[in-house]
C-alpha cells in the first residue's frame, strides 16, 4: 500500500472572495486514496473527500488553486 502524501492548496486567484490567496489549506492523501483538507484562516475547518480528483473539482476553480506536494509523508513529520 502506498504511503500517505502531504500537500498544500496554493490559491493564485481568489475566485469566491472568501479564502484569499497564497497557501489556503493543508492536506493529506491517505493510502486508500481518500483525502483530508484542513482550511487555514479565521474559521478553520476540515473536509474529507473520496479522492483528490473530487477535492480538486470543487476547490480548484479551474486552475486558480494548485496542489503543491510537500514531498514528506505524515510518518516523516
Amino acid at each position: 500500500m502506498p504511503a500517505s502524501r502531504l500537500f498544500t492548496l496554493q490559491r493564485d486567484q481568489d475566485v469566491t472572495g472568501v479564502s484569499g490567496t497564497g497557501t489556503v489549506a493543508d492536506g493529506v492523501v491517505w493510502p486508500d486514496g481518500s483525502v483530508s483538507v484542513r482550511w487555514r484562516g479565521d474559521r478553520p475547518s476540515t473536509v474529507f473527500w473520496g479522492s483528490l480528483d473530487d477535492a480538486e473539482a470543487v476547490h480548484g476553480h479551474g486552475g486558480a488553486t494548485r496542489i503543491v506536494w510537500d514531498g514528506r509523508t505524515p510518518e516523516e513529520g
